[in-house]
């Protein structure tokens, strides 16, 4: 018999989001940035290449099935995440603070503790 994982955990993508959003702390300020800040320094391509992980972030909570409302909340984060952090600069301070794949897996996590106190609908996982 195959382990299939488990449709509720999260962890993966939350590593993921950790990588992105706060994977080191800034000597004196104390402040957590992540991949998703440094990348997003380089011209052109760093906004582009950050977008990947995020998107897999937003994919993977349809395939867990995540409702519309859910990814729609999820895609509006990446919307300002992209729109603000197009803008050189400020956008890269802002990428420091508003940390979207971290507030994805959280909008995520909530959606599916909900469901499993609900119980699981007919046909999900």
């Amino acid at each position: 018999m195959i382990n299939e994982p488990d449709p509720l955990d999260t962890a993966a993508l939350r590593k993921i989001a950790n990588r992105m959003d706060r994977a080191f702390r800034l000597p004196f300020i104390g402040t957590r940035i992540g991949l998703d800040a440094i990348i997003g320094l380089v011209p052109g391509v760093g906004d582009f290449l950050t977008l990947l992980p995020a998107i897999y972030i937003v994919k993977s909570a349809h395939a867990k099935g995540a409702p519309p409302a859910v990814l729609g909340r999820m895609g509006l984060n990446l919307g300002i995440d992209v729109l603000i952090g197009s803008v050189p600069l400020i956008g890269d301070i802002f990428d420091v603070g508003w940390k979207a794949n971290t507030r994805n897996v959280d909008l995520l996590d909530r959606h599916l503790l909900r469901m499993n106190e609900k119980g699981r609908p007919e046909g999900r996982p």
